[in-house]
């Protein structure tokens, strides 16, 4: 095992040059990219075998960072943060900075801000947002643990995340809430 500045060192090295990890998040393995490069996104996309309609989410290290990816964040983005003791993601209107094949047609885009170390670090380090999405093919179940990804997209990705991988999560999602400007909420996903 490698230690854990070694493998953030990797993973980085991947992101700055436009390829594809598979990493530990605080709610189930990823698969990620640097989330303001178009082309890293779509060979996301690609390797999930998903369409452009289903969109992916982002992770930022910090909330001081959301203004810089979103145009308004009502005050109730932040009470809901810190009320939720689950993961969660927000949908935000007015997605901005970002590539288009990330932000929904509408504009708005999921962002969920991490707890877990490595990610944290990651992209603190990176200092741009790292895409998301399950490590998984389209229409497969959410891995688990590291042994429940298959093997192909294992061999898919650039970069393999050495750290996390004898933990088992609770194979759940984040919870998804769809925020308005002014503050109207909708439960996505529980």
């Amino acid at each position: 095992m490698i230690s854990l500045k070694e493998d953030i060192n990797k993973a980085l090295e991947v992101l700055k040059t436009g390829g594809i990890i598979l990493y530990p998040t605080d709610t189930i393995w990823g698969i990620g990219c640097d989330a303001t490069n178009a082309e890293a996104v779509e060979k996301v996309n690609q390797l999930k075998g998903r369409s452009g309609d289903k969109h992916l989410i982002v992770l930022l290290d910090s909330e001081s960072k959301l203004a810089s990816y979103v145009r308004e964040i009502p005050d109730v983005a932040y009470e809901l943060m810190d009320v939720t003791e689950r993961p969660l993601t927000i949908v935000y209107s007015g997605a901005k900075n970002l590539p288009d094949n990330l932000i929904a047609e509408d504009g708005s885009l999921g962002i969920r801000i991490v707890n877990h170390e490595f990610c944290k670090q990651l992209i603190s380090r990176f200092k741009k947002p790292i895409v998301s999405t399950s490590a998984n093919f389209s229409g497969q179940a959410s891995p688990r643990s590291f042994d429940d990804i298959d093997e192909e997209l294992v061999e898919a990705v650039d970069y393999v995340v050495q750290n996390g991988r004898e933990l088992v999560s609770e194979g759940k999602s984040s919870m998804i809430v769809r925020l308005g400007p002014s503050g109207q909420f909708e439960l996505i996903r529980k």
